[in-house]
């Protein structure tokens, strides 16, 4: 990616063994006294924003569709515009459910956010359609856990749907042509993906400017909407889990890996090393990915592995392109080694399939075989 400086960065800078950090390194007895130190390192790393306490959440709709009990939320959080989110559990439902916090693709399409896994109308926008058709095999994923027995949340995350970024809100100068367009026109809103995509140069040098990072600005959104999860009262807060594809699977290594409350994870089409974004694939991903200084104290994967030991599963695709079938690998053995020297190598589980990048409908039966395993007991 950088020419003859990338060998140089990989094998001298980053290194090859263990970060200093990985609790592969043995220089802790158990996954307490390394989780302890190494969350706090993550945390003070991604540089949290305050976007305030659990935020009062505004019943916008509430109806059924397709035997789902549904509910259209809003909330305000300190920064931006009012967060958009559904709410899905059978109609039939009674007493405390376990729960599902559904984390949206990135995709490059930020005019979307939860409508990308999630479906509350017999004619969905049509742009939503055919991103479900792409990479969820036709399904609306987050209504398909729902009808399992599940609550599950899907919101709009920093910048996606309602938080995303108005063109009309940035100068003219940088807004490539590109408005804000209704969903019905497709034509306006490819314009609108491309300037948010380009956009995310600007973003990343904002964030950083102002001393916090992506990740400290998605990951605090993600943990309120636990917050909004967690405090339902048809809902089960010892039993919730978080899952996500591609830029959700990221958003499920960090949620997953930060927060306690997550007693069951799946990262689906998002898991590989910093040695490959270095050396590989840091162009096919977003700025959404990447944190200052971290690499050379955790490995991506131990991200992830800061759970451990609570149940984890990571899906993969053999013909994915964002990733190389040998890092995709070499980062499950760190996770299965974390887990395995952990004392819990059952709670960790890992599955390559055939294909791109997606999330189809036999992943997804294993990925809430896996929920259903261990937030139904």
């Amino acid at each position: 990616m950088i020419g003859a400086y990338g060998s140089w960065l990989a094998d001298k800078v980053l290194g090859s063994g263990p970060a200093s950090l990985s609790f592969r390194t043995g220089k802790w007895k158990d996954l307490d006294s390394w989780r302890s130190v190494a969350r706090g390192r993550v945390l003070d790393r991604i540089a949290p924003v305050d976007l305030g306490p659990t935020p009062q959440v505004r019943v916008e709709y509430e109806g059924t569709y397709d035997g789902l009990h549904v509910e259209r939320l809003t909330w305000q959080l300190a920064g931006g515009p009012r967060s958009e989110a559904v709410f899905l559990k059978p109609a039939d439902a009674s007493g405390r459910l376990p729960a599902i916090l559904a984390l949206h693709d990135h995709g490059g399409k930020k005019f979307l956010g939860w409508r990308k896994i999630a479906r509350i109308e017999e004619n969905p926008w049509k742009i939503q359609s055919e991103h479900q058709d792409h990479y969820y095999g036709g399904a609306a994923w987050a209504n398909e856990i729902a009808k399992r027995g599940y609550a599950v949340l899907v919101h709009d995350t920093f910048p996606f749907g309602s938080r995303r970024v108005l063109a009309a809100d940035v100068p003219e100068r940088i807004r490539q042509g590109a408005g804000d367009p209704e969903p019905e026109d497709e034509e306006g809103v490819n314009k609108y993906n491309a300037f948010a995509g380009a956009h995310e140069n600007i973003m990343e040098k904002s964030l950083l400017s102002a001393g916090t990072t992506w990740p400290g600005v998605y990951v605090t959104e993600d943990r309120r909407a636990l917050d909004v999860l967690a405090a339902r009262p048809d809902v089960d807060s010892s039993r919730m889990g978080c899952a996500g594809l591609s830029g959700g699977g990221m958003r499920t290594v960090f949620l997953g890996g930060l927060d306690s409350r997550v007693r069951c994870a799946v990262v689906v089409g998002f898991m590989t090393t910093w040695r490959e974004f270095l050396l590989d694939k840091c162009f096919t991903h977003t700025w959404m990915t990447y944190v200052p200084l971290l690499p050379r104290e955790l490995d991506f994967p131990e991200i992830l592995a800061l759970r451990a030991p609570a149940a984890t599963m990571v899906l993969n695709c053999t013909e994915d392109p964002l990733y190389t079938v040998a890092e995709m690998k070499r980062a499950d053995e760190m996770l299965r080694d974390t887990f395995r020297r952990g004392g819990a190598p059952e709670m960790y589980r890992s599955k390559f399939y055939p294909g791109g990048h997606k999330f189809d409908r036999e992943m997804q039966a294993d990925a809430f075989d896996w929920f259903d395993r261990h937030l139904k007991k």
